[in-house]
C-alpha cells in the first residue's frame, strides 16, 4: 500500500459563531474574515507540515483545488506543489487536482503540471477533478450540464498535448487553437500517471476504467459509506473483467492518533467539531446546481457531501459519534492500526491518503499525529496488497538533482 499525507488547507480561524451567523463557507463567505498576516504564518505552517511528512515517511504528498472559500485555501495547488519540489526529494507530489473544465485553454493545466513533473524531476501524479458544484458552478461560473462535457473535451486536448510529437490543431467544441505545442514535455512517459478525486458519481467508475486511471474517492462520511461507494466500484471492475488491482483506487480518512482513545477524543475532538461545523457548512444553494450530478448517480441514492442533506446526516454528532460512525478514525496506535487496516481491506484500497490535519489543528498537534501514524501505524498500512504492482504510480528519473541546501 501508498500511504499519502494530504493537505486541505483550511483557514482556522473561523469564529466561533460562523454556522449560525454565516450561511456558507464556501462562494460568498464575508473576505473580511481572512486575515493576510495570519494567513502568511497559516501557509508557512501547512508547507512546513507537508515537508514533515516526507521526512516522516509517507509515500506521497496531497494538495487540491478550490475556490471562494474557507474550506481550502488553495485556489492553486500548483503554487503549492513547485514550493514542495524545492524542499522535498523523495515523496510523490500528487495534484488532486486540477479543476480542467475552468482552464481556457486548458493547455495551461498541461503546460504546468509538464513544468511540475519535470521540476520534481518525475515525482508527480497529476489529478483531473470535475470540481464541486461550489468551485465549478457558483465561484467561476460554469453550466452544471455543460461541465461534463467541457471537461472530457479538455481532457482530451490535454493528453494530445502531452503524447504528440509535434505541433497540432485543436478544433473542439470549447476550444479552437491554431497551434498546441506545450514546453517544457513531461519528464515522465507518455505522461504523469493519472488520478480522478470523485465524490460518488456513477460515471467516473467507468471513465476511470475506460481510460485505465486511479479512481480517489475522497469521502468526508468516512469509510464506513466509503464501503457501499467502493462496493458499487468493485462491482463494475468484476462485471467488465478487469483485474481487481487495488491500486486502481484512493481513498481519504481523517485519522487521530493518540497514546491513548481517550486522549484522542480530548486532544481531536474540538478539530473535527471544526472541521465538520464550520469547514463543512454550506449553503445548500450552492451544494448541488440543478444538472451537476447525473441522472444515474441520482437514481442510485448516493448523497451529497456538502448541504442540507450532509448537514442533517452529523447533526449533533459527538466525536464519539465520528468515531462510531467512522466519520473518523481515532484513538491509540493499536485502535487505529486495526479499524484502518481493516477498512482498507474491505475496500480494496491500495493508495490510502490521510488526513492527520483537519480543521483547526495546530502545527503541534498536527506533527505529533503524523509522528505517532508514520511510527505506529504506517509500517502495518505499507504490508498490504504486496502481490499487486502499482501501475499508477509516478516514475521518476533515476538521477534527480538535489536542490542547494537539500541532505
Amino acid at each position: 500500500m501508498k500511504v499519502n499525507w494530504f493537505h486541505l488547507m483550511p483557514y482556522p480561524y473561523l469564529p466561533d459563531d460562523f454556522k449560525e451567523k454565516y450561511r456558507s463557507v464556501w462562494v460568498d463567505v464575508p473576505s473580511e474574515l481572512y486575515d493576510p498576516e495570519k494567513g502568511h504564518v497559516v501557509y508557512n505552517d501547512y508547507l512546513d507540515e507537508l515537508e514533515y511528512a516526507e521526512k516522516a515517511g509517507f509515500d506521497g504528498l496531497c494538495v487540491n483545488e478550490h475556490h471562494a472559500n474557507a474550506y481550502g485555501l488553495m485556489p492553486s495547488p500548483n503554487l503549492m506543489a513547485a514550493a514542495l519540489t524545492r524542499r522535498t526529494s523523495q515523496a510523490a507530489l500528487i495534484v488532486l487536482g486540477n479543476s480542467i473544465a475552468l482552464y481556457n485553454p486548458p493547455v495551461r493545466v498541461a503546460e504546468e503540471f509538464a513544468m511540475l513533473d519535470v521540476m520534481s524531476g518525475g515525482r508527480f501524479v497529476a489529478g483531473f477533478p470535475v470540481g464541486s458544484s461550489m468551485d465549478t458552478n457558483f465561484a467561476y461560473g460554469e453550466s452544471p450540464v455543460a461541465l461534463r462535457d467541457k471537461y472530457r473535451e479538455a481532457h482530451d486536448l490535454i493528453i494530445q498535448s502531452w503524447t504528440r510529437p509535434d505541433p497540432f490543431s485543436f478544433n473542439g467544441k470549447y476550444t479552437q487553437l491554431r497551434y498546441v505545442n506545450i514546453w517544457p514535455r513531461p519528464l515522465q512517459k507518455p505522461h504523469p500517471p493519472i488520478w480522478i478525486p470523485g465524490g460518488g458519481s456513477i460515471e467516473t467508475w467507468d471513465w476511470c476504467l475506460d481510460n485505465d486511471y486511479c479512481y480517489c474517492y475522497l469521502s468526508y462520511y468516512g469509510y464506513k459509506r466509503g464501503k457501499e461507494v467502493l462496493d458499487g466500484f468493485w462491482q463494475v471492475v468484476d462485471e467488465r473483467g478487469i483485474e481487481p488491482n487495488p491500486y486502481r483506487v484512493g481513498f481519504l480518512q481523517l485519522v487521530g492518533v493518540a497514546d491513548t482513545d481517550a486522549e484522542a477524543e480530548r486532544i481531536y475532538g474540538p478539530h473535527a467539531d471544526y472541521f465538520y461545523n464550520r469547514c463543512l457548512h454550506v449553503y445548500e444553494g450552492f451544494a448541488d446546481a440543478p444538472g451537476y450530478r447525473t441522472t444515474e448517480t441520482l437514481r442510485r441514492g448516493f448523497k451529497p457531501q456538502f448541504g442540507l442533506a450532509a448537514a442533517k446526516a452529523r447533526a449533533n454528532l459527538t466525536f464519539k459519534d465520528f468515531v462510531d460512525q467512522g466519520y473518523v478514525i481515532a484513538g491509540s496506535p493499536s485502535t487505529v492500526r486495526e479499524q484502518l487496516g481493516e477498512a482498507m481491506k474491505s475496500m480494496r484500497v491500495g493508495h490510502l491518503m490521510v488526513l492527520c490535519h483537519f480543521g483547526n489543528m495546530p502545527p503541534e498537534v498536527t506533527q505529533r499525529n503524523t509522528e505517532l501514524f508514520a511510527k505506529e501505524v504506517m509500517p502495518y498500512m505499507k504490508e498490504m496488497w504486496g502481490e499487486y504492482e502499482d501501475h499508477w504510480w509516478p516514475q521518476p528519473a533515476a538521477e534527480r538533482a538535489t536542490p542547494a541546501g537539500l541532505p
